[in-house]
């Protein structure tokens, strides 16, 4: 990421932890958890020969939500807006940190401990909710177009990332208002002529959250209790595009540690450089899951086509250990720093918090910080190679059971491979 001008300079740096300040040796880390998914596999191989997350079936995307959420919602938008619009052109503007921190970084965590929280906050729901009441039509004037699937919040979730990782100045307070503005007025103008159908399917923060949401250990169709979250996990409904998402969010997260390398770094790259990078992270994520998934045998050419579609939900514990691998310093560390700017949206000088100052415990303790990063990424792979066994166990036949997944396992370790030495390479 370009750090921000002025004096919110460091904001877009992450803080990601390259060799220097991680202490553990990268070829331990590197053979610790390759051995980690490759003893996992033999042990699910040897023990676990039936498939125990039953496949959910047909599943609603829209459980009981909590309505009472939309004020609180509506008030933090409006205040995030203000800011924004009203506040100071320059790093200094609380609304960036809210927008590249709080927005996209904070969504992983606020859905895996409450759920699919963004659809009940979300202001365009509640927007969409009053237009249908007071136009007669709550489900919108016409159906959502299912050709289209989820293609609409995967290209805005590249729009996101490519604003935020490939533009000419991420940082650019004017920017970020030209992207909020085009952004609210598709997903209020969609949600009129489609309904809540066009949230599910088109707004990519819903539908990351939406995802994500059915990792969380303490939701479950919108009621808190403690469960195994890869009960969960395949209900994620599948649908065109659903690679396409998990391919941004996964090759966007490997780009971001790839450009700050000082490999990448050392290089004159335009902007078009940048782009066509960022494009050939989310392609070669997408298109090796793709190959992994059909390499099979005994299934039929429409069972293969679907496949890779329900192996997708396998994808999701990558995504979310790699973004608390990346992003932990930046999220705790700068969001602290978020927070308080947004105490001054106006950039008036107001001090609601008193001059406090971040903490930068994380950073201080690199040991720490060394093991959670390292931690989340083998963490999130031993997970995705679960998911992935259960349903194979599901989906293909017997006598392709095991060797239908070593294709899988392999791009498992690639993956494995390819986040810690991006990790490290800093």
């Amino acid at each position: 990421m370009s750090p921000l001008a002025g004096g919110g300079q460091d904001l877009l740096a992450h803080g990601i932890g390259g060799s220097t300040d991680l202490p553990i040796p990268f070829l331990y880390a590197m053979v610790g958890a390759s051995w980690a998914l490759t003893i996992s596999f033999g042990v699910l191989a040897l023990a676990w020969k039936e498939p125990r997350f039953a496949d959910p079936g047909p599943t609603s995307d829209r459980p009981p939500g909590r309505p009472w959420l939309a004020v609180p919602g509506a008030v933090l938008a409006c205040w995030v807006l203000l800011a924004l619009y009203g506040g100071p052109a320059s790093a200094d503007n609380g609304a960036m940190g809210a927008f590249y921190v709080l927005m996209w970084v904070g969504l992983v965590p606020l859905a895996l401990l409450f759920g699919h929280v963004w659809r009940d906050l979300s202001p365009w729901r509640t927007i969409q909710s009053a237009a249908g009441k007071v136009l007669g039509r709550p489900d919108g004037l016409v159906a959502y177009p299912s050709r289209l699937g989820y293609w609409p919040a995967a290209i805005g979730l590249f729009a996101f990332v490519w604003l935020e990782l490939a533009s000419p100045d991420p940082g650019s307070v004017h920017a970020v208002r030209i992207w909020i503005a085009v952004y609210a007025l598709l997903m209020i103008a969609g949600g009129i002529a489609f309904g809540p159908r066009w949230f599910d399917r088109a707004d990519p923060f819903d539908v990351y959250s939406a995802i994500v949401a059915k990792l969380s250990p303490f939701v479950q169709d919108g009621r808190r209790h403690l469960h195994n979250p890869l009960r969960t996990l395949p209900s994620i409904p599948v649908d065109r595009g659903i690679i396409a998402v998990l391919a941004v969010l996964l090759g966007s997260t490997a780009y971001d540690s790839f450009s700050a390398s000082s490999y990448w770094q050392s290089r004159s790259v335009s902007v078009p450089g940048h782009s066509l990078a960022l494009l050939a992270f989310v392609a070669v994520v997408a298109a090796l899951f793709w190959l992994a998934a059909r390499a099979t045998g005994g299934l039929s050419s429409v069972g293969k086509r679907a496949l890779p579609g329900r192996v997708a939900h396998s994808l999701v514990p990558i995504v979310v250990g790699y973004v608390f691998a990346h992003y932990l310093t930046f999220l705790v560390e700068k969001g602290q720093r978020s927070v308080i700017a947004l105490g001054d949206p106006l950039g008036l000088g107001w001090q609601p918090f008193g001059g406090a100052t971040p903490s930068l415990w994380l950073s201080e303790h690199t040991s720490v910080l060394a093991a959670l990063k390292v931690g989340f990424v083998v963490a999130g792979h031993v997970m995705a190679v679960i998911a992935a066994h259960d349903r194979a166990l599901l989906a293909l036949p017997k006598a392709h059971r095991l060797s239908g997944q070593l294709a899988m396992l392999l791009l498992m370790v690639a993956y494995t491979f390819t986040g810690l030495s991006l990790l490290f390479s800093v």
